[in-house]
């Protein structure tokens, strides 16, 4: 697996003594990691403005060195980036190079001068796929200066001691079947999204050349416009939606000093005229009879252990927390040491859980909570999925609130505390709920209603973001006579569903395959980014050139958005993590199909792009105009917040 490596000319920095290189992906895991393995024994020095950790451990130099992510990105030689000068389709002939980001010059520059002297290479980068690749980037950079070095792999889940420590006496090798899934798609996306997104662009300004602000273009991306096109299939049904009348039928009831509103069992009546003859005989009686008390208990079980999608959909819903800022500062909360590692598909706990639950005895705002579970033996949850890879979300670390507010501020905290929350919940009992359903006979009509109270709070007791509205039950029994103050038609309109809240796209984009856990915030952020989409009290809004982009792809060539096309393209990466067939073969069936679309868009490329060239200029500059609005009520809040700390 070599690729050409493009890299511009740099000043060596002076060489460093080092025997054992331990590269991490960022600082903070960097100095948890030296923390860990030199017993808090390590100094900190500065190379060319990283900073980096040593020790001497058994006799040799170590030293541990964070990164910033990826170091390289796929690109097209410099010739192919003109835009009004290559056919797109030539994109589809090409492979892609591997250059170096212009921000992570100085980082290659630090592993070079680092892994020239190393005998040994330790890649602790994230342990996934993602990971992965950045680790096989760490090798290409040290083997050009370092053809000798050994390189080895520490696989962990958290930035706890021990774990560290067990990691790095149970180094692995690094796994190039992941390393090459990571590339692939790498260079399938950069292929596919290039190629279109420049045909879409050139086509628009042919038809307007004024239909695009300076620096914008029309994007394309094989996940995030299937992503978008969830969204506007959505929106388009609310569109199509056409509302209807209905009547309902209400008896006010008094119970003591309590008066309720019992519904006919009916519910709505489409005709007003049904409606009017009900209410003019139930208006005959000046009672309520209690025809019916129907008791149901039910018990409501607690959450399965938290993976990553179920993060950002909690997250999304009970903190109104946008998924990409959700995934942020979790993995913050990672490096920090206060929680495992947020990028999982397993809902399945380690026989450790239990250790982590008994950290929480003494916690000020959970302990007492938890020394209740611990005297009872509680077990928790289990889910059916597992990456392999790692555990559930949990808390490594009983972090209190001024603890975590120091560091992350509160939404650091909130974060914190429902992953804490959560994760207690999954070893608590189920909840034991109690509704009545009482059907009143009132002149000969019935009417409905319900109440609902929890008998046993069970894990709701610490886990009450979603604690169900109580109604409490009525003192009244089968045969009582109930006073009865008035029967009335209420009139209403059926509703459009609503636009896509960010907890169900999430949910819909996991169960199509669209983007991995990691990547699935990103391809929403794309969509807002590129003015296709804003998100507005927690619902997902295509603007008029989102819609307009899906509905021409999908009237002219549907495989382009439709969802299941990529879910099928992760089954094909997937194959080559399993070793089931190589990354070359995988990218070239995957160019093959996708220039088979190209042609078919090229064809209708003028009429797509006609109607698109329309709404531009003013979808972007309202864009432009909601991301000012936004910041500036971030603004404020943040002045808020710290003038009330003040």
């Amino acid at each position: 697996m070599r690729f050409p490596l493009k890299t511009p000319m740099y000043h060596e920095a002076r060489g460093v003594e080092v025997d054992v290189l331990v590269v991490c992906e960022k600082n903070s895991v960097a100095k948890a990691v030296a923390s860990a393995l030199s017993n808090d024994n390590y100094r900190a020095f500065n190379l060319r403005g990283i900073t980096c950790y040593s020790f001497v451990k058994n006799g040799r130099k170590w030293v541990v060195i964070g990164l910033r992510g990826h170091i390289m990105d796929f690109d097209f030689a410099s010739q192919l980036n003109r835009w009004d000068v290559v056919d797109p389709k030539e994109l589809f002939k090409v492979q892609p190079i591997r250059v170096v980001r212009n921000e992570s010059l100085r980082y290659v520059e630090a592993l070079k001068n680092l892994g020239r002297r190393a005998e040994e290479v330790i890649l602790a980068l994230d342990a996934d796929v993602e990971g992965e690749g950045i680790a096989f980037e760490v090798m290409d950079v040290v083997r050009a200066v370092n053809p000798y070095a050994e390189f080895k792999r520490a696989w962990f889940s958290s930035v706890d001691r021990d774990e560290l420590i067990n990691a790095f006496n149970n180094l692995k090798p690094p796994n190039k079947q992941l390393a090459e899934k990571c590339f692939a798609r790498s260079m399938i996306d950069l292929t596919i999204g290039a190629s279109f997104t420049r045909l879409l662009t050139l086509r628009v300004r042919d038809v307007k050349p004024t239909a695009l602000p300076k620096g914008h273009f029309i994007s394309y991306g094989p996940c995030q416009s299937p992503t978008l096109y969830l969204v506007v299939q959505r929106a388009l049904e609310r569109e199509k939606f056409q509302s209807q009348k209905f009547y309902r039928v209400i008896a006010k009831l008094k119970i003591g000093e309590r008066v309720i509103e019992a519904e006919h069992v009916k519910g709505r009546f489409n005709s007003k005229e049904e409606a009017e003859q009900v209410k003019v005989k139930a208006e005959k009686a000046r009672i309520a009879e209690v025809e019916n008390v129907k008791i149901t208990k039910t018990k409501r079980e607690p959450p399965k252990p938290l993976d990553t999608i179920e993060l950002e959909s909690l997250a999304s819903k009970h903190l109104n927390m946008r998924a990409k800022k959700t995934l942020d500062l979790a993995e913050e909360l990672y490096r920090r040491g206060f929680i495992s590692y947020p990028r999982t598909e397993t809902q399945i706990y380690p026989p450790s859980a239990y250790d982590r639950l008994k950290a929480f005895i003494t916690h000020p705002e959970f302990g007492d909570y938890v020394k209740k579970l611990i005297t009872s033996g509680a077990k928790p949850t289990s889910g059916t999925k597992d990456d392999k890879a790692h555990p559930p979300i949990h808390p490594v670390k009983a972090a209190t609130r001024s603890e975590i507010e120091r560091i992350l501020e509160r939404d650091g905290w909130r974060l914190y505390e429902l992953i804490a929350r959560h994760f207690i919940a999954t070893f608590s009992r189920p909840a034991q709920l109690e509704g009545r359903r009482y059907v009143f006979n009132i002149g000969g009509e019935k009417f409905a209603f319900t109440t609902l109270e929890v008998v046993d709070k069970g894990f709701l007791a610490i886990y009450d973001y979603d604690y169900p509205r109580e109604a409490p039950h009525l003192p009244i029994k089968m045969g009582d006579k109930i006073q009865l103050l008035a029967i009335e038609i209420r009139e209403g309109q059926t509703e459009p569903p609503p636009y896509l809240s960010e907890s169900e796209l999430l949910k819909l984009m996991e169960k199509w395959g669209i983007g991995t856990d990691a990547t699935m915030q990103d391809h929403i952020q794309t969509n807002i980014d590129r003015g296709y989409m804003y998100i507005e009290s927690k619902r997902c809004i295509p603007t008029e050139l989102g819609k307009r982009l899906i509905v021409q792809l999908e009237k002219h060539v549907p495989e382009l958005v439709r969802p299941e096309v990529r879910g099928m393209m992760e089954k094909q990466l997937a194959k080559i993590a399993r070793g089931e067939e190589s990354m070359s073969s995988v990218v070239s069936k995957a160019k093959e199909y996708f220039f088979a679309q190209y042609l078919k868009l090229e064809e209708k490329a003028h009429e797509v792009a006609k109607s698109i060239a329309e709404v531009a200029w003013k979808s972007i500059i309202e864009t432009k105009q909601r991301a000012k609005r936004r910041k500036k009520v971030r603004k404020s809040k943040r002045s808020r917040r710290k003038a009330s700390r003040k």
